[in-house]
């Protein structure tokens, strides 16, 4: 029997899933392609055996990757715009996060999964998280007293499309930032002050 290499069994089996992830993660991303579950075990230091304790088929393992790849993107932008000071900052970390986010692969990284998971899994999570992501970024608009929010927040979200092909095709971040504040900014801190 494998040595539990934590606390209790539950936080071994939760460091072992997470490795496994961690893993698939890092070879989708390499790869562009599906990993085997043999390549994922001996990536995260597992017997393939053991990987059948966490997953039974790679595409429950790629359906698993799906789970966590959006929820950790939208916590991370809803993180960022929680600790601004004002709703223009808010809308401003908004889009720097996500272009934060891009710079670092994880928008390649849905991409791929759009690409190779299994079934609906991918566009249904990709839907929840558009839809996780703007809520934020409404509720500052609202805050901001912008008259047209749905599609004010639309606009935005093309910058931020915009920004992350720039990006993926090898302008920096930040040049690619620079041009968004340069947009943005003016009319975040004009509709500050008319709320005001």
């Amino acid at each position: 029997m494998p040595r539990i290499q934590a606390p209790t069994v539950a936080e071994h089996r939760a460091a072992q899933h997470r490795a496994l992830l961690d893993a698939a993660r890092e070879i989708l991303a390499e790869t562009g392609r599906p990993p085997t579950l043999t390549r994922v075990a001996a990536r995260a230091g597992l017997a393939r055996p053991s990987l059948y304790q966490y997953f039974r088929s790679p595409e429950d393992l790629l359906i698993a990757v799906v789970e966590d790849v959006f929820p950790r993107w939208s916590a991370r932008v809803a993180a960022a715009m929680d600790a601004a000071a004002t709703p223009a900052d808010r809308v401003l970390a908004y889009v720097l996060t996500n272009f934060e986010l891009i710079t670092e692969g994880e928008h390649a990284l849905a991409t791929v999964l759009a690409k190779v998971a299994p079934g609906d899994a991918v566009a249904e999570q990709t839907h929840a998280m558009h839809r996780q992501l703007l809520e934020p970024l409404v509720e500052a608009l609202r805050q901001l007293g912008v008259p047209t929010v749905p599609e004010t927040a639309e606009m935005i979200n093309a910058i931020v499309f915009a920004g992350s092909r720039l990006i993926e095709s090898g302008t920096d971040l930040q040049t690619t930032w620079e041009s968004a504040r340069a947009l943005l900014e003016p009319f975040v801190h004009a509709s500050g002050k008319t709320t005001s």
